[in-house]
């Protein structure tokens, strides 16, 4: 299996997780009628926005990824381009939408200056994503468990910038800024891919695919959703 497919595979995963459904629903409310969602990944929220009639446009740095998700779906537009610079004009949207997306990136704030850019007066940006310091997981053996949770994080350049959305959008104009937490739990074998992700191969994983068949397993991820509004 190739990396882009495994990690399509794990978004897949998650994304199809009815929490997670519903959390998208959550993020696109009052985006307006033409969206960039930068770090599109296979293009979920992509197709689902242009199916409602939305000028839906799907930005992501990997020419491959961006493959994937037009042939998922073809209705909707997609680009290769980095979130530094997107291949738009000033102030042609009405919402932008970050997802699972800040942590990956060297300078994050320079993203968000360019949602600034791209964004109408009282345009809506949108960002989301977990601090990848705050998995849960229950486990035998703690102390490893937090070992791994932390090292899977600083395999990121930026782990912890969801704790710091609400400060990068006030920092670059945004006004009317909230943030919300959504918390996605998982009891059962879903989680399993996304467990290897963090832990990879070995006894601890297979501690918790055994809990995952004794219905034991419990690990949970807060998701914060950060928003606000370009000032006009």
């Amino acid at each position: 299996m190739t990396i882009m497919s495994t990690l399509l595979t794990l978004l897949d995963a998650f994304d199809n997780l009815p929490q997670a459904r519903d959390l998208r629903e959550t993020t696109y409310r009052a985006l307006g009628d033409a969206v960039v969602d930068v770090g599109c990944g296979g293009g979920r929220a992509v197709g689902e926005l242009a199916a409602r009639g939305v000028r839906a446009i799907g930005v992501d740095l990997n020419p491959a990824m961006i493959q994937a998700a037009a042939d998922r779906w073809p209705a909707a537009e997609f680009h290769v381009a980095d979130a530094t610079a997107l291949p738009l004009d000033d102030g042609s949207v009405t919402g932008y939408r970050a997802d699972k997306l800040l942590h990956a990136l060297p300078e994050p704030e320079r993203a968000v200056a360019e949602a600034r850019r791209v964004l109408a007066a009282h345009g809506r940006a949108v960002l989301i994503g977990q601090d990848w310091d705050t998995w849960v997981i229950d486990s035998d053996n703690p102390e490893l468990t937090r070992a791994l949770v932390h090292a899977r994080a600083d395999r990121m350049p930026h782990p912890r910038i969801a704790r710091r959305y609400r400060n990068l959008l006030l920092d670059n104009g945004f006004t009317d800024v909230t943030v919300e937490v959504h918390t996605i739990v998982w009891t059962d074998a879903s989680c399993l891919p996304t467990l290897a992700d963090i832990a990879g191969e070995g006894a601890w994983l297979d501690a918790q695919a055994a809990r995952a068949r004794d219905d034991r397993l419990f690990a949970a991820l807060p998701i914060f959703v950060a928003s606000g509004t370009r000032a006009g």
